[in-house]
């Protein structure tokens, strides 16, 4: 009782924080780390809580129709190509290295969300859509690579890279951003049911928590939009700022 305690109420939080910017994981893998949890049984446990909810947030923006269904089939397709390929190059590389790049890019990316005040508000279709596809498969394979390599704010980075490259409006952005965590979750989440490293019973009461934070976070998002996202962005890169030099 006392883990379902500590870990429900956060993970509710991170799947808020998450079906509208990204960066959940920041806020839901630590919890379940300090209610006792193993490393390992808390990657899984927690990836099978944030794949529940990130389908209730998934199914929401694609009722929306946010979702442009070739477009981030293809993505989803080349991230878990990507999250692998990552994954085989973090036995290899040094963390620190890649620690080392973030605190230099973290800045850089918080200016630009300050100084785009326009973040995702363009006009739909802004970019011719073979640009749009070759920038989003482009994206899910880097972004992809460094969620299997090292993994904190995915989703957000995929989220200024949709909207800020890709030229897609913040709604249609993020819900091709939970098309790709989708995927890439699915898969982590069945390498680790595999491998028996997953807490089935408090992974499933947490993901009942994450679901009704996806819920009405994403409803927020389509609601809103730009109001919501923009300051949620910076929060997010503020957090993963800070455990990056914590450590």
């Amino acid at each position: 009782m006392y883990q379902y305690l500590i870990v429900c109420p956060l993970v509710f939080l991170a799947g808020f924080v998450d079906s509208i910017a990204g960066g959940g994981g920041l806020i839901s893998l630590p919890a379940y780390l300090a209610a006792g949890v193993p490393p390992h049984l808390a990657i899984g446990t927690n990836k099978l809580g944030s794949t529940m909810g990130t389908v209730i947030s998934t199914a929401r923006y694609a009722k929306g129709g946010y979702i442009k269904a070739k477009l981030s089939l293809l993505a989803a397709l080349f991230a878990v190509v990507g999250s692998v390929i990552g994954a085989h190059l973090s036995m290899l590389a040094s963390e620190r290295v890649l620690k080392g790049m973030m605190l230099a890019v973290l800045p850089v990316v918080a200016f630009y969300v300050l100084r785009n005040k326009n973040l995702g508000d363009q006009e739909e279709g802004s970019l011719p859509e073979k640009k749009m596809l070759l920038i989003s498969i482009c994206a899910a394979l880097i972004i992809g690579g460094y969620d299997g390599f090292y993994g904190p704010g995915t989703g957000t980075f995929l989220l200024l890279i949709l909207t800020g490259l890709a030229k897609m409006d913040v709604r249609s952005a993020s819900g091709t951003t939970k098309v790709i965590n989708l995927s890439s979750n699915i898969a982590a989440l069945v390498t680790f049911l595999i491998n028996g490293k997953v807490l089935i019973p408090l992974g499933l009461a947490s993901g009942l928590f994450c679901i009704a934070g996806h819920y009405i976070g994403s409803g927020l998002v389509v609601k809103n939009g730009l109001k919501i996202v923009r300051p949620v962005v910076l929060v997010v890169l503020l957090c993963l700022f800070v455990k990056i030099i914590k450590g």
